[in-house]
């Protein structure tokens, strides 16, 4: 009898260690609920939550989903993602209050896609490591190397404004300018970041790091909109999910072959007391990774052979796919407003006479009107249009307060459309960027490159890209589209991709004598 009261005290002991913390979890997420229904939103159900719309529609379903729910609820709402609520802001005072904290400044659990492949990079850390990260890499993007690069950006924009002749003939056919473009942007950022040629714009996709980085990106993108595979249990027995295994191992791979051979070449320059090696009777370019082992060394080896493969990795990943969606982008608006490419084109004709001579970096610094224009255009197609901060600490947007550890998402597509600071916000007006328009500006309305401590480490570099691009296709070029603005769809993924792509007629340019 006594043995028989003993299991049946065991039991209850049990049965009270079980369900005190479940009961202490459900108190907690009654509170927690509590908090977040006060802020508006969209009905939510059991289980799913604010999520059902989305249930087997395709990305670009999506997009246009979020935007009639973001409209519907302007500044400010709540979402439920399954179990987990979210925090959506469109208002730059509200964006101000979460950006310009430096305390804020962790992501948000949507980026955990990206840890596979970049780690602990500058875009996915936190904390100290992000704040040393980011003091060590900062001096690598000095004027003095973005100087350097614009050849590498003139080099090959000739080769894509070649390879544009062959395919578009006399300007009758149309071409999807998107798989031009971010091949040209994978040459670019290969040379930059990794001092590489992987010749992507000529030998396609036979490089078997290029296929793999275009494998990479596609995956991701693939695996956002699917919410079943969002946990890795399922994706890692997912063929998609396999094949990014795969990708993977061939990137990490190639990445940290290029970094033994570069910290060798820098080990065997120090030893002969020089700083660049001469390559074809010229000083070879700096690339990002020689200024970060450089950087590096200099700072007591903070990094590791991995934390620079990470940080590599992550250049390659933001230095391709945004780019290259603000450039088709950027065409595919001057192609609608043939009287501002005109502009633009008597903009570049002033500046080069004719000639066929690479653009240097003062050149792209004199084209003030086609600043503007990229400018303007990714205030309409920000190439990452939705981000998000998980909260170190409670915070109050409008009246509501918002509990530590929720993630709030920042709508940059629809802060570019505050009706207080872009008037006719959607019409493409290049002149908004005008010093006298811009200067009294919210500093929060125009976020591209996000803003505050954690803002785009590479903007400057990313928009003299684009300006040497888009330069050398106006040169040769007038371009028309064949879809218009409503026709023209978008997928709401990481990136503001265009739905099938770009379609452009390229249209000769009588060559100008100057």
């Amino acid at each position: 009898m006594v043995y028989g009261d003993t299991v049946v005290l065991i039991q209850l002991a049990l049965v009270v260690i079980t369900l005190v913390p479940f009961f202490k979890w459900l108190k907690k997420r009654a509170q927690l609920r509590s908090i977040i229904e006060k802020i508006p939103g969209p009905k939510s159900y059991p289980v799913v939550g604010t999520m059902h719309p989305f249930i087997g529609k395709k990305s670009e379903e999506i997009f246009y989903i979020i935007d009639q729910r973001t409209r519907a609820f302007p500044g400010i709402h709540r979402i439920w993602n399954g179990l987990t609520p979210e925090v959506r802001i469109n208002k730059p005072e509200y964006v101000e209050k979460l950006l310009s904290s430096s305390r804020h400044i962790e992501k948000s659990a949507m980026y955990k896609f990206l840890a596979a492949w970049l780690g602990q990079g500058l875009l996915t850390s936190k904390d100290d490591r992000w704040f040393q990260h980011r003091r060590l890499i900062t001096p690598t993007f000095h004027f003095n190397i973005l100087d350097g690069f614009c050849e590498v950006f003139a080099e090959h924009g000739a080769l894509l404004v070649e390879q544009l002749a062959r395919h578009a003939g006399n300007g009758k056919q149309p071409i999807n300018v998107y798989p031009f473009i971010t091949k040209a942007a994978l040459d670019i950022i290969c040379e930059t970041a990794m001092g590489v040629k992987v010749n992507a714009q000529t030998s396609g996709l036979d490089n078997p790091y290029v296929a793999a980085v275009y494998d990479l990106s596609a995956l991701i993108q693939y695996r956002v909109v699917r919410p079943w595979l969002h946990p890795d249990f399922i994706w890692n027995r997912s063929r998609a999910g396999q094949q990014y295994q795969r990708a993977i191992a061939e990137v990490h791979g190639y990445s940290r072959k290029v970094i033994r051979e570069r910290r060798e070449e820098l080990k065997q320059q120090q030893a002969g007391g020089r700083v660049e090696e001469q390559e074809l009777g010229r000083k070879r370019r700096l690339a990002f990774l020689d200024m970060l082992l450089q950087s590096n060394e200099q700072n007591n080896h903070l990094l590791s052979d991995d934390d620079v493969r990470e940080e590599v990795d992550t250049f390659m990943f933001e230095g391709h796919d945004t780019t290259t969606a603000g450039m088709c982008w950027a065409l595919f608006l001057l192609a609608l407003h043939p009287e501002i490419q005109s502009q633009v084109q008597q903009e570049i004709d002033s500046i080069f006479a004719g000639s066929e001579r690479a653009a240097t970096m003062r050149d792209l610094n004199e084209l003030k009107l086609l600043e503007r224009c990229l400018k303007e255009t990714l205030r309409l197609y920000p190439s990452v249009s939705f981000f998000g901060r998980t909260l170190s600490e409670d915070i109050t947007l409008d009246g509501y307060r918002i509990p530590s550890g929720t993630i709030v998402g920042v709508h940059a597509y629809h802060v570019h459309r505050d009706e207080r600071f872009f008037p006719d916000a959607e019409k493409f007006d290049p002149d908004r960027f005008l010093p006298e328009q811009s200067e009294n500006r919210h500093p929060y309305a125009y976020i591209p490159f996000s803003a505050g401590p954690r803002n785009c480490i590479g903007q400057k570099f990313a928009l003299l890209e684009e300006k040497s691009i888009v330069a050398a296709i106006l040169r040769r070029f007038t371009v028309r589209s064949v879809r218009t603005r409503s026709e023209q769809l978008i997928q709401h993924e990481l990136i503001t991709r265009p739905k099938d792509g770009i379609s452009l007629y390229f249209e000769p340019r009588k060559q100008s004598s100057g």
